[in-house]
């Protein structure tokens, strides 16, 4: 049976508007104009005990509005939600015993307090025996490297330093299922790679389940075996990174770097996309063309002095879907309106 439904989730935002300008605000104070922003329309998945998903979109797609509907903070307009067997918003407080949550632009730490004073009172908020909580905690601690820290006020701690905090308070009360929400936004190379191990680590050696929102791509390649893509409040995309690529495209690139810098690799059957000196990138669909037969023409007429094949960034990939979202979108409403 599923740890988390969702079935048919549904959410709107009232959002008031004025019109620019002190006669706008006047008129404002009057009259407001509201307008509905569908956040969530019709969102429906699955997750089985242990699965890390990555949850990824745009600005506005909606990530965040679903975190706070499973996590208890929101309630929908449809729907249904369960997790755990619970309802979140309707049995909040036993639903939060069993769940951690990470927001990378808020945090669970008191300001003023340092970490470990912040560690205990989240102890007794979630009324964790003490013989728990120690073996927790050390444990924490250790992974995240967190004693030099322990010490410190929150308000003192670096970007990086802070989240890796928030990452052990979420997990204090030892909960099955964890939610990220943008948990590496703004950290450095050494922070992020640390955040990604741990929670890696986590899912693996712990079966803890992961639905982690993000807009660095580099974070999904690394940890998540399935996707979800998200846009405009629906869902795009559910399943592995292979089924996006193949969705989206089936392009390779070949990077070749010749011996001679004025080496012309033209090829019917492949686009060269950029060129740096003697590095030249060239675009082809492996179902048209082999990549080892592509390789072997361009062999055949400039000497190499080293090649590789790769996918697409997933960066591309993702903008290229999105991209496909809103033309689509906007032919409809061009259809539509034709219609009308």
């Amino acid at each position: 049976m599923p740890q988390i439904v969702v079935e048919n989730l549904a959410k709107a935002f009232r959002v008031a508007e004025r019109t620019p300008g002190i006669l706008g605000s006047l008129v404002g104070v009057v009259h407001r104009r509201y307008r509905t922003v569908q956040a969530l329309a019709d969102i429906s998945f699955a997750l089985d005990a242990g699965e890390l998903v990555g949850y990824i979109g745009p600005n506005g797609a909606g990530k965040s509005t679903t975190v706070k509907v499973l996590s208890g903070i929101l309630v929908p307009d449809g729907g249904h939600v369960s997790v755990l067997g619970r309802v979140p918003w309707r049995q909040r407080v036993e639903h939060v015993r069993h769940i951690g949550v990470v927001f990378g632009q808020r945090t669970q730490l008191w300001w003023d307090l340092p970490v470990i004073e912040s560690f205990d009172l989240l102890r007794d908020i979630y009324r964790v025996p003490q013989a728990d909580y120690a073996r927790a905690r050390d444990e924490l601690v250790d992974l995240m490297d967190l004693g030099p820290l322990l010490d410190t006020p929150a308000r003192q701690l670096s970007l990086g330093q802070r989240m890796r905090c928030d990452l052990a308070a979420s997990l204090l009360h030892a909960p099955p299922i964890l939610f990220l929400d943008e948990p590496t936004i703004g950290l450095d190379a050494v922070s992020k790679l640390a955040v990604r191990d741990f929670v890696l680590r986590l899912n693996r050696e712990r079966g803890v389940t992961v639905i982690l929102t993000t807009h660095d791509m580099d974070d999904i390649e690394a940890l998540c075996s399935r996707i979800i893509v998200i846009n405009r409040g629906a869902i795009l995309l559910d399943g592995t990174l292979a089924d996006l690529r193949a969705q989206v495209s089936h392009d390779r690139h070949l990077i070749v770097d010749l011996a001679d810098e004025n080496g012309d690799v033209s090829d019917p059957d492949a686009v060269v996309f950029r060129r740096d000196g003697r590095r030249v990138h060239l675009r082809f669909d492996p179902e048209r063309v082999p990549a080892a037969t592509l390789i072997g023409r361009i062999a055949a007429r400039h000497p190499i002095r080293d090649l590789y094949v790769e996918n697409p960034p997933i960066e591309e990939i993702v903008s290229r879907l999105y991209a496909e979202e809103a033309r689509s979108t906007g032919s409809a409403r061009q259809a539509e309106g034709t219609q009308r």
